[in-house]
């Protein structure tokens, strides 16, 4: 496993502990799985794939995670987990394949119950 990609698992993981262990945020509900992150080769930006799952409102949720990424909440505590020579700008993105996940295990059960699989 080559520097980037480790690099990118290290602040996949710091990320995660951040929103599950230091955010306060009541807008932050359900299940927050940050599925990837994407880290661009000059190491200015990062993308944050998130998949919020069970949530009162996702949308408030995910405007709560980008309030704390333009208020550098985030950047801040991730300095702090992970060496880096520069942190990167956070760029939040929906992930939404849990839930696709989740409906299609629904269907195939529905298409088992009725007996047409």
């Amino acid at each position: 496993m080559d520097k980037h990609v480790r690099l990118e698992q290290d602040v996949k993981m710091a990320i995660s502990k951040i929103i599950s262990e230091e955010m306060k945020n009541p807008n932050v509900t359900g299940i927050i799985s940050i599925t990837d992150v994407k880290i661009t080769p000059d190491m200015k930006y990062a993308k944050v794939y998130v998949s919020i799952f069970g949530a009162k409102s996702k949308t408030k949720t995910f405007e709560a995670l980008n309030d704390a990424k333009s208020k550098a909440f985030i950047r801040s505590s991730l300095a702090k987990m992970v060496k880096m020579r520069i942190v990167p700008e956070l760029t939040f993105a929906l992930d939404n394949s849990m839930e696709y996940g989740a409906h299609m295990d629904k269907v195939i059960n529905d298409l088992k119950d009725s007996g047409q699989m």
